[in-house]
């Protein structure tokens, strides 16, 4: 597990923050379903507030686990589903250094304990709760939302069944304070927020028509199909062509040096020669379009999978791909004997192999060792098609080009 900190702002008072708690919605400027990149701006506008930001994942099996931010010093953390990279589930794992506000009344935080009394007070009656013998807790559900309470041994006959109800005091007058809230969609499973079932809390289904996580099918050597919006861009597009399809790019910058020049037979160059190739930057689509400064048509495209542990992690958001092989038929539908010789960011180096084939040695590509904390990532290229691959066999880039 990977974990990144930010410098902390000094001044800042540690649990000081109030956020607004939206049950099956999310908390202060966290939406539930919201892709991390979207998260990650929200943190960089408020730098005095989240000032120490972890950010762990899983390195070997990135697709295994969650990818999580968490908020030491507010304590709770955001859960983000690995493949889609959107917010599953909000975790307030430390009460005390957190307030929150429903409605116009507060809740938790270093003053205000959050006490069953005033759970019951603030959000009104509710189905009895679920006791969890071997763990002690006591869990008691709202519509996407859910409190967990420790119960003392003591009083743990006050609960013998899984679904029991609790009293708002306990004999000797004291009342159990939670130990945790949990955020997650309200259409899911009307359980989900208590122990294991938590693992099954999901991201709101996406809008009809967004284009988050849409498939691009790769044709190699010919064209990109975006599912959604049904475009296709072939190599050879000119900008005009790229505007009309995919609106205005994200930014537009020109390509420095043109490194790879130098294992070309045919071009004397030095390496160091500058080049007139721009790049059309599509960073919420995953996307990049690198056009030939000459003839103002597109040479390569280049797609990004966001896998943290990357220099790029951040940059982009996922592009969510589908490369076709070079046996590939001529149709972009997907039955069971096409899938198995599609490529796409979950399919892990050896796959690609296994398909493609063995093509040799690769190209160890650095990324500025001073700049990038995670280490050389190695280039493999097959006709029309170059793979980037992290140390952990998964895919980080594909770029795409006529041989």
């Amino acid at each position: 597990m990977l974990q990144r900190p930010r410098r902390r702002c000094e001044g800042t008072a540690m649990g000081a923050i109030v956020l607004d708690l939206r049950p099956g919605l999310g908390i202060g400027p966290f939406s539930l379903g919201m892709p991390i990149c979207d998260a990650f701006a929200q943190i960089e506008q408020q730098p005095t507030i989240y000032d120490v930001v972890h950010v762990k994942y899983y390195d070997e099996e990135p697709l295994k686990l969650d990818i999580v931010i968490s908020f030491p010093d507010h304590g709770f953390h955001l859960r983000f589903d690995p493949w889609s990279q959107r917010l599953r589930l909000i975790e307030i794992f430390d009460v005390k250094r957190l307030q929150m506000r429903y409605a116009s009344s507060l809740i938790g935080g270093p003053s205000t304990l959050a006490t069953f009394v005033d759970v019951y007070a603030l959000f009104g009656p509710t189905f009895p709760g679920i006791y969890d013998k071997g763990r002690g807790i006591y869990t008691v559900l709202y519509p996407g939302l859910s409190f967990a309470f420790p119960i003392p041994s003591q009083y743990t006959e006050c609960c013998h069944d899984r679904e029991a109800e609790l009293p708002l005091e306990f004999p000797d007058g004291t009342t159990p304070v939670t130990c945790r809230v949990s955020i997650y969609d309200s259409s899911t499973d009307s359980k989900v927020g208590v122990g294991s079932l938590m693992e099954k809390a999901c991201a709101p289904p996406l809008a009809v028509g967004s284009l988050y996580m849409e498939e691009v099918h790769v044709k190699l050597g010919e064209e990109l199909w975006f599912t959604v919006g049904g475009q296709h861009i072939p190599f050879g597009a000119s900008p005009q062509d790229v505007w009309t399809e995919l609106g205005r790019p994200c930014g537009i910058h020109q390509k420095q040096v043109d490194q790879m020049v130098i294992h070309s037979a045919s071009d004397p160059r030095p390496r160091t020669t500058l080049c007139v190739d721009y790049f059309y930057n599509y960073f919420t689509r995953g996307l990049d379009i690198l056009f030939d400064g000459q003839t103002h048509k597109i040479k390569k495209f280049v797609l990004h999978t966001n896998y943290p542990g990357h220099a790029d992690f951040n940059s982009y958001m996922k592009c969510n791909f589908v490369v076709y092989t070079s046996d590939f038929g001529g149709s972009f539908h997907r039955d069971e004997n096409t899938s198995k010789r599609t490529i796409t960011p979950s399919t892990k180096w050896e796959q690609v192999k296994a398909i493609l084939g063995d093509c040799g040695r690769a190209a160890i590509q650095t990324q500025g060792s001073t700049s990038n904390p995670f280490g050389s990532t190695f280039v493999y290229g097959y006709q029309n098609v170059a793979f980037e691959v992290m140390k952990n066999g998964y895919i980080a880039t594909v770029t795409l080009f006529q041989s």
